[in-house]
């Protein structure tokens, strides 16, 4: 069972930036798609952004160029860059990692981390 740990999360102004970052356990972190998602209280868990074990890249329409997806496969860290922050972007953050390359499908997930963007 992987374990993944989100760091990075906090409260922020609109305008300002924040990196997430997630930490896979175990090996073989390459192959597998990594994903971004993020739930706000009462709502479904919606998907921010996918990086394939291809380095292929999607992101949701809502955070399209202010958010970037990459990874550092030598380091099993999995990383999300978040500028100009928006209030609507305030959510729970998590961590998933996926079944096989893609980006279809769940997986596993880390236990979220805070992001709070308020005056």
């Amino acid at each position: 069972q992987v374990q993944l740990v989100e760091s990075g999360g906090g409260l922020v102004q609109p305008g300002g930036s924040l990196k997430l970052a997630c930490v896979a356990s175990g090996n073989l972190f390459s192959v597998y798609g990594m994903a971004w998602y993020r739930q706000i209280p009462g709502k479904t868990r919606e998907l921010v952004a996918c990086n394939t074990g291809n380095a292929l890249t999607n992101y949701a329409d809502s955070v399209k160029g202010r958010f970037r997806i990459y990874r550092d496969n030598a380091r099993n860290t999995l990383y999300l860059e978040m500028n100009n922050l928006k209030p609507e972007d305030t959510a729970v953050y998590f961590c998933n990692r996926k079944t096989d390359r893609t980006c279809i499908g769940e997986g596993s997930w880390g236990q979220g981390i805070q992001v709070t963007v308020s005056s």
